[in-house]
């Protein structure tokens, strides 16, 4: 059975709250409710950075998926919100400063999450919206999804989103993206690097759901390993790399899950996790 939380209601949200959690087999699904463009308030990055902390330290939960409600994944930063600060005595430079100190708490959260994370997109990701989409370990939207990073539209150049653009999309279309402000489609979102796969929406909650079933069937201690590796060796020089990840392989060929999986494999028989 599904459980349901609700959290963090205000009157800017539908019932429900801002934020909604259901976990399922393993699955963890964190839907944004914030309409009409799901932008990433205050309130809305603490729910989120509350929810994945909790996550990672919760067994039960092998893969989480972010998704949203309504035709707007997220817009990114709440520009309201934002700009109302700039009435405080200080014209907003600590409401900004906490701003985007949470958006990149959010984002290195993820990155940091022993637990594999999914955007499943269904409409615009734009600015901080579109970062949240290229945080994520795995990327799947609608054939009709679009994004952008329209910060130098608006005279405020994307500079924190431009973070993890600049790593899940090639070079030079990542400053495309940044310096035209154009929105792309799904198709060129996905031979920008992106997204994973581009599927129709009648079918987006099936896959998203098919994808997380297969890594959540995984050894959750192998995922962590092989995720914080894979953040890791990414920073290193080639050499490095290859030193630090042979270290790798080696402790994990030591863990009971990799002795117990490549036992299951040479025998033919289904693999029993212990996570340890």
């Amino acid at each position: 059975m599904a459980e349901i939380v609700s959290f963090r209601k205000d009157a800017g949200a539908e019932e429900g709250g801002l934020l909604t959690r259901s976990l399922r087999d393993g699955v963890l699904r964190l839907v944004l409710n914030n309409p009409p463009a799901n932008v990433l308030s205050i309130a809305l990055l603490e729910a989120l950075l509350e929810e994945l902390e909790t996550a990672g330290a919760e067994p039960d939960v092998r893969v989480v998926v972010i998704a949203s409600t309504g035709n707007v994944f997220s817009a990114g930063h709440d520009l309201k919100e934002l700009t109302a600060h700039r009435a405080d005595e200080d014209q907003g430079v600590d409401f900004f400063e906490r701003s985007f100190r949470l958006c990149a708490d959010l984002m290195l959260k993820i990155a940091h999450l022993p637990k594999p994370v999914i955007a499943e997109i269904d409409g615009l990701a734009t600015a901080a919206g579109c970062q949240l989409v290229a945080s994520c370990d795995l990327a799947i939207c609608t054939d009709s999804s679009t994004f952008c990073t329209p910060g130098v539209n608006i005279g405020l150049f994307c500079s924190t989103p431009m973070v993890a653009v600049s790593r899940a999309a090639h070079r030079k279309q990542a400053m495309e993206m940044l310096l035209t402000g154009e929105t792309i489609d799904a198709s060129t979102a996905k031979d920008f690097g992106l997204v994973n796969r581009i599927v129709p929406k009648q079918y987006l909650a099936q896959v998203v759901s098919k994808y997380a079933a297969v890594i959540a069937s995984k050894s959750p201690l192998t995922l962590k390993i092989g995720k914080e590796a894979f953040h890791r060796q990414l920073e290193l020089p080639v050499e490095a790399a290859y030193d630090y990840t042979s270290k790798v392989m080696v402790e994990n060929m030591l863990t009971e899950d990799a002795q117990e999986g490549i036992g299951a494999f040479l025998g033919k028989r289904k693999a029993e996790w212990t996570g340890e």
